[in-house]
C-alpha cells in the first residue's frame, strides 16, 4: 500500500473522477440580464406561447424555476431564440411578481390549488338567465375567488330575452357589483359587445362561466379579428388544431388597450384554497366591525361582533347577509 510522505505533492493524490461530467457543481444561477420581457398568452401541455414585442414565441420553462408554473397573464423573462420562427424554442427564466391570481380547486376537498390566470384586473362572471338556468352558488363561488385573488368582479347576464334579470340581480344588489344585461340577438348585432367593452377598456379581464351561457360567443364578438389572428399564430407555433377553449387564452382588445382572457367552461369551482378571513376585505364597510369578534370568528356565530356593528347603523344588514352567504358557499356545493 502506497503511503505519502511529508514531501508528497498534488501529483501523488488520487482524484476520484466526476461521474456526471467534469463541470464543477455550483449553486450560483445565471442572472440572464439580457433576457427579454414577455407575456404568457396560453399554455398547452408544457408549451408556453408568449408575446414578445409584436411576436408570438414558443417557450419552455427553465429547469431552475423548479415547480413554479407559468400561467396565462404572467409577465415573464425569456432567453434563447426569440424570433418566433418555425421549430424555434425559447426558455422562460423568470416569472414576475403577480398583482392578482384567479385560483380554484377541482372540489372543496381537493388540496391541489390551480392558478388559472395571473395579473388580471377584473373577473367577468358570465351566466345565462335561462337555458341553462342560473346557478347562484357558482356565481357566489366565483365572487369569493375574485375577492380572495384581488380581482374586481363584473356580472354579465345573457339571454335576457328568455327571462328577466331582476330576480337574480336582487341577490347581489347589496354588493354593488357592476353588471351588464344582454340578449341573444345582441350577441350577433354588436350591441352586447359594445356595452361589455365599455367595462374592459385599459384593463385585463378574465371571463369565466359554465358551458352554454354564451361566454365564448361573447368573447368572439369582443375580439373577432384578434381571435382569428391570435389563434392562428398560436396554432402555427404549437402545431395544434383550432382553439376550442380547452385552455385559457389571452387576446388583445383592439382600440381599447386592454386584454380579454377566455377560460375553459367550468362545471365546479372549488374553494379549498380560500382563507375565509380574507373574504372580509371585500367588505370595507363591515371590516372595522370585526375588531370585536372572537378569535377565528366565522362571522356567523352568536358572539360575532358584526351583528352589533350593523345594529349601530355602521352598515346595511343586507351587506352582512351577503357576506355570510358568500362565506357559506365554501361549505356547500354549487348545486345546493
Amino acid at each position: 500500500m502506497r503511503r505519502y510522505g511529508r514531501n508528497a505533492d498534488e501529483d501523488d493524490v488520487r482524484v476520484r473522477p466526476n461521474r456526471k461530467g467534469n463541470r464543477p457543481r455550483t449553486s450560483i444561477r445565471p442572472k440572464h440580464e439580457d433576457a427579454a420581457d414577455g407575456m404568457v398568452l396560453t399554455v398547452d401541455r408544457g408549451r408556453i406561447t408568449c408575446l414578445v414585442e409584436d411576436r408570438t414565441v414558443l417557450a419552455m420553462k427553465a429547469r431552475e424555476l423548479g415547480r413554479k408554473a407559468a400561467v396565462v397573464g404572467d409577465r415573464v423573462s425569456l432567453v434563447g431564440d426569440l424570433s418566433g420562427g418555425k421549430d424555434t424554442l425559447a426558455r422562460i427564466v423568470r416569472i414576475g411578481e403577480r398583482s392578482s391570481v384567479l385560483r380554484r380547486t377541482a372540489d372543496d376537498d381537493d388540496p391541489y390549488e390551480r392558478v388559472v390566470v395571473a395579473n388580471a384586473d377584473q373577473l367577468a362572471i358570465v351566466t345565462a338567465l335561462a337555458d341553462p338556468e342560473p346557478r347562484p352558488r357558482l356565481i357566489d363561488r366565483c365572487l369569493v375567488a375574485a375577492f380572495d385573488g384581488g380581482l374586481e368582479p363584473l356580472l354579465v347576464l345573457t339571454k335576457s330575452d328568455l327571462a328577466p334579470p331582476e330576480k337574480l340581480l336582487e341577490l347581489y344588489g347589496a354588493l354593488d357589483i357592476p353588471y351588464v344585461v344582454t340578449s341573444r340577438d345582441e350577441l350577433y348585432d354588436g350591441g352586447a359587445a359594445d356595452r361589455v367593452r365599455a367595462h374592459l377598456a385599459g384593463r385585463t379581464t378574465a371571463f369565466v362561466g359554465h358551458s352554454g351561457v354564451g361566454k365564448t360567443t361573447l368573447v368572439n364578438a369582443l375580439v373577432p379579428e384578434e381571435r382569428r389572428r391570435s389563434t392562428g399564430r398560436v396554432n402555427a407555433v404549437t402545431g395544434r388544431g383550432r382553439h376550442t377553449t380547452t385552455s385559457a387564452l389571452a387576446l388583445p382588445l383592439a382600440g381599447a388597450g386592454g386584454w380579454v382572457i377566455d377560460t375553459p367552461g367550468v362545471r365546479s369551482f372549488g374553494l379549498n384554497h380560500v382563507d375565509p378571513s380574507r373574504v372580509i376585505h371585500a367588505f370595507p364597510d363591515l371590516e372595522p366591525g370585526t375588531e370585536g369578534c372572537p378569535r377565528a370568528c366565522s362571522h356567523d356565530e352568536p358572539d360575532c361582533a358584526l351583528d352589533a356593528w350593523v345594529e349601530e347603523g355602521h352598515a346595511d344588514r343586507a351587506r352582512l347577509y351577503s357576506l355570510r352567504r358568500l362565506l357559506a358557499t365554501r361549505e356547500r356545493h354549487e348545486g345546493d
